[in-house]
């Protein structure tokens, strides 16, 4: 059957007039299948990545349920929990539950750390219907019996695969120990590797599994290049391509958070406004910053994978990876991004030569080649050497070229002989004792590191500088031994 509209889903009439406020009227793929199935009050597993509709998928049916078995929320105790990876996914989830639920008259609050706790413990001392919350700071308020999930009706697990990156797992273990076992549980990951699927067993009882929109099929949407270049020259790159007016609302994609900071310091240098968004921020830096984004004032935003997650701006024009994902689901994540809601989206990606194996592995997935643009990955020429054409340039090309110091010339009367040539003799008279003909007396010659072969003189071996001089004629020679 197919779906024309989101009445033929079952929703009820509060929640229609909120969807056509927003202009919303065509269930996207995910949506479709997933809504009838919880309103039954089934569990699902749905795979799925960013931008397929996947919130409106488990917010609507969530607040119906929650609306028809109206009752107010005690103290502490929510009755429904949404647990989000990071803080900007867990804010765009209530922001859309209060959308839908305008007309419904249900408590949303959202919790996450890196703020002050006073305002949410009071949030939660006055009751909750819906709890969106990220695992640590939620984990917090409960050790401090702040939050009490007894009475939880409703358990959605968002982006699973990136709470496993995150190293958030054993958090969510701690959290779903505290929950009642009679509930409805809903799980969304883009992958599904094997700790997910061990989670997934345990916690969904016969769950409704709901597979859309393949990697490939994201890409498809988007009109996908590449450029070769070096390391060294990615941030000037980007500086270039930035200046086309084509790039309105440009979100890029660092490996690491000092790489995204390193980059927006660039792009300020050449008066382009940019934000970088990742961990290291504090909220309140983060939100001024994805409001910058959203209105325009900053046209650009540097992110990381992680920070990406919560970001959620339709109006996105290009997506720049400057640096490739080492996992190439990423990058599908990543494009995804200027592809919203039907809209086509361009997405630029840059690879130096140590990321190539990354690239061969992200066609493989998407099957397709990616459309090289441009290649900056050559070093530039050397330049050809100055022909000289003035006498006097021609004269000075001739001569030998003089490097380093002046060298001292040896006296005329004493030539230096060849490293392995024999010493020159000198004769001495006839009768003349061997040692005569020098003024000295015999005595143990003194060594003084290793032979030099270009030092064959006897005197200059014997009076080099730092040695003792030779004894004078009548003294008595110094020694171990006497003669």
């Amino acid at each position: 059957m197919t779906v024309i509209d989101f009445r033929s889903l079952g929703l009820s009439e509060p929640l229609l007039r909120a969807l056509a406020a927003r202009n919303y009227t065509t269930p996207t793929p995910i949506q479709a299948r997933a809504i009838p199935d919880l309103l039954q009050e089934r569990d699902l597993l749905g795979i799925a990545q960013t931008g397929t509709g996947k919130t409106a998928a488990f917010a609507l049916p969530m607040l119906q349920l929650l609306a028809q078995h109206r009752q107010r929320p005690a103290p502490r105790q929510p009755r429904a929990l949404v647990l989000a990876p990071t803080r900007e996914l867990a804010t765009q989830i209530a922001d859309s539950c209060k959308a839908y639920g305008a007309n419904l008259g249900l408590r949303v609050s959202v919790i996450f750390g890196g703020v002050g706790q006073n305002p949410q413990v009071q949030a939660l001392r006055a009751g909750i219907d819906i709890l969106i919350a990220t695992p640590g700071r939620l984990l917090d308020l409960i050790n401090q019996r702040h939050c009490d999930l007894s009475t939880v009706e409703i358990l959605v697990l968002d982006e699973a695969d990136r709470m496993l990156d995150m190293g958030f797992l054993p958090d969510v273990r701690r959290i779903l120990q505290r929950l009642p076992r009679e509930r409805q549980s809903l799980l969304f990951s883009a992958t599904m590797p094997r700790d997910i699927t061990e989670l997934a067993n345990g916690i969904l009882r016969s769950p409704v599994r709901v597979e859309v929109t393949p990697p490939a099929a994201t890409a498809d949407r988007v009109v996908q290049s590449l450029w070769y270049v070096t390391k060294a020259g990615k941030r000037d790159l980007l500086t270039d391509l930035l200046s086309d007016p084509a790039f309105e609302r440009t979100l890029v994609f660092t490996r690491t958070k000092h790489g995204a900071d390193r980059v927006v310091r660039h792009l300020r240098d050449a008066d382009i406004g940019a934000h970088a968004i990742h961990g290291n921020k504090s909220q309140g830096a983060r939100e001024r910053a994805l409001e910058d984004f959203r209105s325009g004032r900053a046209p650009v935003l540097v992110a990381t994978d992680i920070a990406a997650r919560g970001i959620d701006v339709p109006e996105i024009s290009h997506v720049v990876n400057f640096d490739l994902p080492n996992i190439p689901e990423s990058y599908v994540h990543r494009i995804g991004r200027t592809a919203r809601a039907g809209r086509e989206g361009i997405a630029i990606s840059f690879c130096d030569t140590e990321e190539r194996e990354f690239l061969r592995d992200i066609e493989k997935l998407i099957k397709q080649r990616i459309h090289v643009a441009g290649d900056r990955s050559r070093a530039p020429a050397r330049e050809p050497a100055r022909v000289p054409h003035e006498p006097r340039e021609v004269a000075a090309a001739a001569a030998p070229a003089r490097t380093g110091p002046v060298q001292r010339q040896r006296p005329a009367g004493r030539s230096a002989p060849g490293p392995y040539e024999p010493s020159p003799t000198r004769r001495r008279p006839e009768g003349q004792p061997r040692h005569a003909a020098h003024g000295t007396t015999p005595s143990r010659p003194r060594r003084h590191g290793p032979a030099r072969p270009n030092d064959v003189d006897g005197e200059a071996r014997q009076q080099r500088p730092g040695q003792r001089p030779a004894p004078r004629p009548g003294s008595r020679p110094r020694g171990r031994g006497r003669r």
